[in-house]
């Protein structure tokens, strides 16, 4: 620390020589409002004394300087001791030069230094008297300067309690520093207190510890609370500043504005921060190039930025800057580092390619197509293979008729030009282009044209050539229907060079309907056949080839557009007409023209046959519009059909009488028509083919073949089974089972024997034998005759079977096997039996049914079930409803739905 002034050395005469000099610049610069700052009178080296506002008086100060060197003053107004100060006097002061390098203007304030000095106050003498109170052993301010050079150990301060008046104290002390890491750096006296530090201290490895201190007596008794003891580590300068990266790569574009930001370094400094030792400043040492100097750097935030708009790239692309960093505010005496800045310059189109030369020659032999003719090359000093340095060529004027392109080369940067349509020398033997060029990215240049151009003459050579069809497309008008043999104008070929046709020949490659025939010296075209404009409509085309004397040709086209005459009448389009008498009484006709319009309607319709009395007494045509009338009936016709013939005239007089078939329905639209004619298919040639003939024959051989074995079938069974119906019908046994689920034994199919009609009702009443049903050991045999007559054989509970008539309330039962087991042959019937015991019962029947109507009437009967059955849950079942069918028991084959659930529960599955 630097000694003290003391009052009477010549900073006495430094402060009035600033006065003087103060009195001297008030004349030369503006003064601001004088800032008077308090300070005491012994001020430290580095101390802050205070903060004028210096935008208020100068905002755009660029230059900041202090009368007196004692002084510092930094941007933001601080104002700082350069050294350890002694004011002489009362009241120092010095001042504040701020100035603009740019405008020229200076401005300075007045800086008034008053010393501090103590008040004493009067007690008042009505106060209450303060009297003092025992304390506590209060901590002494105690710091230790980094980096210290001794001589050690250092003392520091000493430590005292009030106590050692009374007791003999010993003091120690504990925490880091002393019996923790950093070990042994400080230790108290036991008897003095006096602290002392052993050796000297980075403060930014410990910035502070933290102590505490012990006062005992010699037996052990502590008088005193614990002393928590801080000391600091006051900060010395000895870290540089130093850059985030040893070098900065940053990039810009050419051409930018001034003030436009390329890049932003920083730096950071170990010592302790918000002292100077730790503000630090930016700044360019050098740049390479050095000339022109094109870049600047803000000092406090490290921002570098362009002070020039003469960034060029085509120049120079790269600079590099060495920049440095300083702590102590940019004080000469400040710690400092540099490093390296590479800036890239970055290209922009800024510069337009040009022609290598201004006017080109090509040439190009006639109807090529497809072929590069001319390359031309362009310069541009932007960057290669970027979108600043790539041409787009165009063609500005010659191409009218779209016989050239231009392309780029992607590897040359180049632009080819093509013939992509054939030229002819006899038209053109020289075409003059004008082509331009530009860049794929936009012009940020200067120059006002931003399209470079020049001139391309296209030299075309002649080529022998064959006979030109131009136009490949001739039209010719012929009237339809001209004679066979009229000669007309055909298609016509030439030489392109001599302009004539002379020497070609003509044929005909395509004349579909071979209308034509065509002369081959002068194309000139002969009607063949009669020329029909509706057979086809629109222009009927000929392909014709010309031909040279060395063989070379061209195809054309000939066009025959025919000329429509009044040579169609019209013609009525339905042929046929219904007329439903019940809803409607006329019908609409319409009529078509297939000649021209000029040729159509309106139409004219009259019936045919005026002196013909009968049509017009029963029909009367109305006319609706040009091309249809209304066709009524006057008289009430009977239904039927008619032909009514109706005559249709155009505008220019042309008739046609159609017979228009007309159907007179009971209807009440035509499509329900009962006379309306089966719509038949034209007339169509069927023809069979060979395959189709092979087919019918093996179908009727395989038909002789089934009624063949038919026929020997039926021979062969009347010789092994003379009898249809078995004479034993017991044969069929029945099953014996207690469940209702089906049966074990097989599925038997429908009765063997035949069925007969039975009784003579005029009403179909007859008998039907029923097939057996296996269904839970059941087997039923039934005899339905009208509504309430049955035979069974299907009551089955154990042995016992049952013959029931059950005859509206009434039943008959016949008994066979009743009251126990018995063998199953004593309960067969013989056909013969059967037959005896139900035919004169049926014949009964018959009677009866045909005496009682109500038994007609009647459509569904209740069967009546007299014995349920024995030890069977389900009973017995009824077979089937009425049937009014004289055709026996066929019905029984084609069960109906509601039959086909009960058959297949019956079925073994």
């Amino acid at each position: 620390m630097a000694p003290a002034r003391a009052p009477g050395s010549p900073s006495g005469a430094l402060c009035r020589q600033l006065l003087l000099t103060l009195a001297i610049l008030t004349f030369a610069c503006d003064a601001c409002k004088t800032v008077t700052l308090h300070v005491p009178a012994k001020l430290d080296a580095e101390k802050f004394i205070g903060r004028v506002n210096l935008k208020e008086c100068f905002k755009s100060a660029t230059l900041i300087h202090s009368s007196d060197p004692d002084f510092q003053i930094l941007e933001d107004g601080s104002v700082y001791t350069t050294h350890a100060i002694l004011l002489s006097s009362e009241k120092s002061s010095f001042t504040i030069l701020l100035s603009n390098t740019e405008t020229q203007e200076e401005k300075e304030i007045l800086v008034l230094l008053e010393h501090q000095t103590k008040v004493l106050k009067k007690r008042h003498s009505q106060e209450k008297v303060l009297r003092r109170a025992k304390r506590r052993w209060a901590p002494i301010p105690c710091s230790v300067p980094e980096n210290s050079l001794g001589p050690f150990p250092l003392f520091l301060q000493q430590i005292q309690s009030d106590t050692a008046q009374n007791y003999t104290i010993y003091y120690s002390i504990s925490g880091p520093g002393v019996d923790k890491e950093p070990r042994n750096l400080f230790y108290v006296e036991r008897d003095t207190g006096n602290l002392f530090c052993t050796a000297s201290i980075d403060r930014e490895t410990y910035p502070l510890f933290e102590l505490v201190a012990f006062a005992t007596t010699p037996d052990g008794y502590t008088p005193e609370y614990p002393l928590t003891l801080v000391i600091r580590i006051e900060d010395e300068n000895d870290n540089a500043p130093i850059f985030t990266e040893t070098s900065y790569s940053f990039e810009v574009f050419e051409n930018s504005k001034v003030g436009t930001t390329v890049g932003q370094v920083c730096a950071t400094d170990q010592d302790e921060p918000d002292t100077l030792h730790t503000r630090l400043k930016y700044s360019i040492i050098e740049q390479f190039p050095a000339l022109p100097t094109l870049f600047s750097m803000h000092p406090t935030t490290g921002v570098i930025t362009t002070s020039s708009s003469q960034l060029d790239r085509e120049l120079i692309d790269k600079y590099q800057l060495k920049i440095k960093v300083q702590d102590m505010d940019g004080q000469y005496f400040g710690l400092q580092t540099t490093a390296i800045c590479i800036i890239n310059i970055e290209d922009v189109n800024d510069n337009l390619p040009t022609f290598t030369r201004s006017s080109y020659v090509a040439s190009v032999e006639e109807n090529r197509i497809d072929v590069e003719i001319l390359r031309v090359a362009v310069q541009d000093k932007d960057l290669i293979n970027t979108a600043n340095w790539r041409a787009n060529y165009t063609i500005l004027k010659g191409n009218e008729d779209g016989n050239f392109k231009i392309v780029t080369d992607s590897q040359t940067n180049e632009g080819v030009l093509c013939v992509v349509k054939p030229l002819n020398y006899e038209e053109k033997q020289q075409v003059t282009l004008e082509i331009g060029v530009v860049n794929e990215a936009p012009y940020t240049g200067t120059s006002r044209s931003t399209t470079n151009m020049a001139t391309v003459t296209v030299n075309v050579q002649n080529q022998d050539e064959g006979p030109e069809c131009d136009p490949r497309v001739q039209i010719v008008r012929i009237k339809e229907n001209v004679p066979v043999g009229t000669k007309t104008i055909g298609y016509k070929a030439y030489d392109p060079e001599t302009r004539s046709s002379s020497g070609i020949r003509y044929k005909k490659s395509s004349d579909p309907e071979g209308w034509v025939d065509v002369d081959k010296n002068s194309g000139v075209i002969t009607i063949l056949k009669r020329l029909d404009r509706e057979a086809r409509s629109g222009v009927y085309n000929i392909s014709i080839i010309a031909s040279d004397k060395d063989g070379r040709t061209c195809n054309g086209v000939l066009g025959i557009v025919l000329e429509d005459v009044n040579d169609n009448g019209p013609v009525i389009r339905q042929r046929k007409v219904v007329i439903c008498k019940t809803v409607m009484s006329s019908a609409e006709i319409v009529a078509v023209d297939p000649d021209e319009p000029i040729h159509g309607p309106p139409f004219d319709f009259s019936l045919e046959g005026v002196s013909d009395s009968e049509v017009l007494r029963m029909w009367r045509l109305t006319k609706v519009n040009d091309t249809a009338a209304r066709l009524s009936y006057l008289n009430d016709l009977r239904f039927g059909k008619y032909t009514v013939p109706v005559r249709v005239t155009d505008r220019l007089g042309q008739s046609l009488v159609t017979q228009l078939e007309v159907i007179l329905c009971d209807c009440v639209t035509p499509n329900d028509c009962s006379l309306r004619p089966v719509s038949r298919t034209g007339n169509r040639e069927v023809i069979l083919g060979k395959w189709a003939i092979l087919a019918i024959l093996l179908g009727i051989a395989l038909l002789f073949c089934i009624l063949f074995t038919l026929v020997c079938g039926a021979t062969t069974g009347a010789d092994k089974k003379p009898k249809v119906f078995p004479d034993d019908l017991a044969q069929q046994n029945l099953i014996v089972s207690n469940t209702e689920a089906p049966g074990d034994d097989k599925v038997y199919s429908t009765n063997d024997f035949t069925t007969h009609a039975v009784g003579g009702s005029a009403h179909g009443i007859g008998g039907t034998l029923g097939s057996r049903v296996k269904n839970g050991g059941q087997e039923t045999i039934e005899m339905v005759k009208g509504g309430h007559q049955t035979m069974e054989s299907c009551q089955e509970t154990g042995h016992h079977h049952t013959l029931e008539r059950c005859k509206e309330g009434g039943q008959h039962t016949l008994d066979s096997c009743r009251g126990g087991p018995v063998a199953t042959d004593n309960c067969k019937y013989t056909y013969s039996e059967w037959y005896t015991y139900t035919q004169p019962r049926l014949g009964e029947k018959v009677q009866q049914c045909d005496q009682d109507n109500t038994h007609m009437q009647a459509q569904d009967y209740v069967l009546t079930y007299n014995y349920e059955g024995r030890g069977s849950a389900a009973g017995s079942v009824g077979c089937c409803s009425e049937r009014q069918e004289e055709d026996g028991l066929e019905f029984l084959d084609h069960l109906g739905p509601k039959f086909r659930t009960l058959a297949e529960t019956c079925m073994k599955r």
